[in-house]
């Protein structure tokens, strides 16, 4: 999903190949679809659905890329929008930069296009770039834990809006883009979104999509063993999707993108996790246990909505049903530079595709 893929027609983009799965573009698939005439009519929603980028521009750039190669009206990012760690590039007295990376220590030219080149190395690596002098990571390495976040906080205010200024030269105006916040955003990282002409936000609140379907966002999750901003007991989680969803005017029509999956729910799979954050391991395999939100699961067996739209656990995509309501997981290979989602589209109260995307 290529840019170079943008302005082909969806005539010259299909291909068939041998096997269940159809390409689309460069480097793009859907798996196990049926590729017809009518496929190309719009529904009345049409919805690409990613989540956990964590960074990656790489696969922002590859999502935005995607509303025009399947012709969808709306792409809605389900959270963990940015990076985790925080790569210094300190200043030298001879001009020149250094910096350890991946292991080695690089010395970078003090001109801006090797600057530049560098940077979006890391970037690549979904890396935080942080140019400094030596007194700023003398500053860095004694700096109390405030601190850091508050260097962390700023940085990542200045790469979503570098994203978010490309979203003009990627999608048509018919085109629109929801993001709401998850539980490893900052809560600086709203004001970037809300500002931005382009984007509608959504978070703990209710966006009407087109006069009939509705997309009740929340970003929170029940505890996890990393400390991360957005996330609470299950007893303040389930307030927080009560009152959201009480704002739901038509539920049978309604998406809720609650960014954890729900408990038990094949798509909330992850490794146990010892006090030293590393796998419990049994036979030599990871111990896999169930890490969704017994709110979430609650929410959707009460209210029962069309979809639940969900993210979180990077490891276990796919979807499968609570009752009426059709809930997924797109997972997330950001590390990979690939983009995992979801075609979907809306009718009514009728999901007339839903479709796994690779790209």
């Amino acid at each position: 999903m290529e840019d170079a893929g943008e302005n082909r027609t969806l005539e010259e983009v299909v291909q068939r190949r041998r096997g269940s799965s159809t390409r689309l573009g460069p480097k793009l698939e859907i798996q196990n679809c049926d590729h017809t005439a009518r496929s190309i009519i719009l529904a009345k929603v049409r919805i690409v659905f990613a989540s956990d980028f964590h960074g990656s521009e790489q696969v922002w750039r590859k999502f935005l890329n995607s509303a025009n190669i399947f012709k969808a009206n709306w792409l809605v990012m389900g959270g963990d929008l940015t990076g985790k760690i925080l790569t210094p590039i300190v200043l030298q007295p001879d001009g020149t930069y250094k910096s350890d990376f991946l292991d080695q220590t690089h010395t970078i030219q003090p001109d801006k296009k090797s600057l530049d080149d560098f940077k979006k190395k890391v970037r690549e690596q979904c890396y935080i770039p942080y140019v400094c002098d030596q007194k700023q990571f003398e500053e860095l390495k004694n700096a109390s834990q405030d601190e850091i976040e508050k260097i962390f906080a700023d940085l990542e205010c200045k790469t979503l809006q570098d994203w978010l200024d490309i979203v003009p030269q990627k999608l048509s105006k018919d085109v629109k883009l929801l993001i709401h916040p998850g539980n490893d955003d900052k809560f600086e990282l709203d004001d970037v979104i809300k500002a931005c002409p382009y984007v509608t936000y959504a978070e703990e609140s209710v966006v009407d999509m087109d006069g009939e379907h509705e997309a009740a966002c929340c970003g929170w999750s029940n505890p996890t063993p990393w400390n991360s901003p957005r996330e609470c007991s299950e007893e303040e989680l389930m307030g927080k999707l009560e009152k959201l969803a009480s704002q739901v005017k038509r539920v049978d029509r309604s998406l809720f993108c609650l960014h954890c999956p729900p408990f038990e729910s094949q798509i909330d799979q992850a490794p146990l996790l010892d006090k030293t954050l590393k796998p419990v391991m049994e036979a030599g395999r990871p111990v896999i246990i169930p890490v969704g939100s017994k709110s979430v699961r609650a929410i959707i067996e009460k209210y029962q909505p069309l979809l639940g739209m969900h993210g979180h656990i990077h490891e276990c995509r796919g979807w499968m049903k609570i009752g009426k309501t059709q809930c997924m997981n797109p997972g997330s290979e950001y590390t990979e530079g690939l983009l995992s989602a979801y075609l979907i589209e809306i009718d009514g109260t009728k999901i007339k595709k839903l479709q796994r995307v690779e790209g």
